[in-house]
């Protein structure tokens, strides 16, 4: 058995020491850290905060070499067995990666545990050392016997997210299978009973939604024995990341329920959507997942085009679930739809990139945005989102529906690894056809998707609203509150980059006017009209020509709300999506 043991070495100096104890060790052991974390996208080089790694054998100092950026061999000595000491950093305050403190810890596996070459599928032990006094342990981890917590191999080891220090915790039952919630960071007001109960809804829900209803007195059985929701909260911050029986979340405080308030804040429901997306995602893509992740290489990039189903699906889902729970009503549902809609039409990049090219390219691109982003990719989050709501309105004008298509996926490869093929033929079961052709135009193509038709036949009103001044000419700006106005993204073939708008460009005056706020620009030009926009570049104060065009540019936003009298079939398909 591979046993780690994690010290807190220096909160103040954000150090912990990790000690690994391996018995019967090659004569010329690798081992490596990984460059990334499964569910996360980018090389993250977490070897960059390893360091002072030693290693002995017997009490005897045994040579360490290092092969690569991640990777190190021990020349060692007979079986004797081989400890390994080394260091991390732990300063990352997002979802990925380790954080350490005076008030608290955190850390992911694949972060701070080396990976022994050759034994990764052996049994792995964890021990936590001592903690400073108050603080306590969360984790997903079975308990060992005798103390500390055991994996079945690396890969589950690493599959664990551990909080430590004096949090919030509390319990329910969905399904009759025990899940906790840690809550770190909260307000003295939190309310942690409206939170457990609304949390317990979703997940009721999704374990419904994957395993079947109750039914002759028996809960659906999930496929988890346990699990654990790590909540940390600071002043700002969003992000989740999913992990086989726990999530690691990072959320504003201010999303927080507080006692004695019943309202049903934008703030709160973004918090429940990301409850909703991560847990949704044990079942999608941490079971049923890419053929390509059927098993993890941690050295390198592992390439996919069907993110657009695994994330952008989970994304069509997890607003809708708080939906399908009654903790949103319709009408606020189609609200959180159509900023998607909004976000994908103001993205030119929709017509440039598809949604399994982009899949592919989110090692290079989606994690790494710039300027130019919006002109050069699409997001499979939002876009994927989109295609998933189009193929489940078709589906449905077609008797079925995309919740029997991922219940047939997830029932046809027993929760395990899929590819397209499998998505398309599951498609045309449930739907009674083909749907190649639309696999090949909304996921491989980059024309419009047909949302405004399909959601007319499901009763819902499509509303395009007056567009604010940046959306009109192209442009996104970054507003000071002392009166700066910075263009941060200008959109391909909009007005802004037409006049020569450049990101970085401090824009001044506009018709002989200052601007304090861009939308004050349309106080002073005309739809049709040019006039002089003075900007500054560089320390250069350039004179541009800007024409207001006349109508949104790049797409004005979508507001969607229910059809006030729709006609009998169109009323039928949305009461069957989005209840009564």
């Amino acid at each position: 058995m591979v046993t780690y043991r994690i010290d807190v070495a220096d909160a103040q100096a954000h150090l912990f020491e990790l000690t690994m104890t391996l018995p019967r060790p090659e004569s010329r052991q690798q081992v490596s850290l990984p460059v990334w974390i499964p569910g996360s996208y980018l090389v993250r080089e977490f070897a960059r905060h390893l360091s002072g790694l030693r290693a002995t054998q017997g009490g005897h100092e045994r040579a360490v070499t290092q092969l690569d950026k991640a990777t190190w061999e021990v020349a060692c000595e007979g079986g004797t067995t081989l400890t390994l000491r080394w260091r991390v950093y732990a300063f990352d305050t997002s979802v990925r990666a380790a954080y350490l403190d005076a008030n608290r810890g955190f850390f992911n596996g694949t972060g701070v545990f080396l990976r022994v070459h050759g034994r990764e599928s052996e049994p792995h032990r964890l021990q936590i050392g001592r903690l400073p006094r108050g603080w306590e342990i969360a984790t997903a981890l079975s308990a060992a016997p005798g103390g500390g917590f055991v994996a079945s191999d690396y890969d589950e080891l690493v599959d664990h997210p551990v909080e430590l220090g004096r949090f919030w915790r509390g319990e329910f039952l969905a399904h009759d299978v025990p899940h906790e919630f840690v809550v770190a960071g909260a307000l003295p007001d939190f309310d942690g009973e409206r939170l457990l109960a609304d949390t317990q809804r979703i997940c009721e829900a999704q374990i419904a939604f994957w395993h079947g209803g109750r039914s002759r007195g028996k809960s659906p059985r999930a496929p988890f024995e346990r699990y654990v929701f790590l909540l940390n909260t600071a002043e700002d911050g969003h992000g989740g990341l999913e992990h086989r029986a726990s999530t690691a979340l990072l959320a504003a405080r201010r999303n927080l329920p507080a006692r004695g308030s019943t309202e049903v804040s934008d703030n709160y429901v973004e918090l429940l959507g990301l409850i909703s997306h991560e847990y949704f995602h044990t079942w999608n893509v941490k079971r049923l997942r890419p053929a390509e992740f059927a098993r993890y290489d941690y050295t390198r990039e592992n390439y996919t085009e069907l993110l657009w189903f695994f994330e952008g699906f989970t994304s069509y889902y997890d607003d809708l679930f708080l939906r399908r729970c009654g903790l949103i009503d319709p009408a606020r549902y189609l609200r959180l739809l159509g900023r998607t809609v909004t976000a994908v039409q103001a993205s030119p990049g929709r017509q440039v990139q598809s949604v399994a090219q982009a899949s592919f390219d989110a090692w290079v691109k989606y994690y790494r945005s710039d300027e130019n982003t919006p002109n050069a990719t699409i997001s499979y989050y939002a876009k994927g989102a989109l295609v998933a709501l189009a193929l489940d309105l078709s589906l449905r004008r077609d008797g079925g529906s995309l919740d029997a298509v991922l219940r047939r996926l997830w029932d046809g490869s027993a929760g395990g690894p899929i590819g397209e093929a499998d998505v398309a033929a599951a498609l045309e079961a449930v739907g009674g056809r083909s749907y190649a052709r639309e696999l090949a135009d909304w996921v491989h193509g980059t024309g419009e998707l047909p949302l405004q038709e399909l959601l007319a036949a499901a009763g819902v009103a499509w509303q395009s609203q007056a567009p604010s001044m940046a959306q009109r000419i192209g442009l996104r700006v970054s507003e000071s509150a002392l009166g700066g106005i910075k263009a941060t993204h200008v959109l391909r073939g909009g007005a802004a980059e037409a006049a020569g708008i450049a990101a970085g460009d401090e824009l001044l005056a506009l018709g002989g006017w200052r601007l304090r706020r861009l939308d004050d620009a349309q106080r002073v030009l005309r739809p049709g009209d040019t006039a002089e926009l003075l900007a500054v570049r560089d320390q250069r104060v350039l004179s541009l020509s800007l024409r207001l065009p006349a109508d949104a540019s790049l797409g004005a936003p979508v507001q969607l709300a229910p059809a006030p009298k729709p006609n009998a079939a169109a009323l039928a398909l949305r009461e069957a999506w989005l209840g009564r």
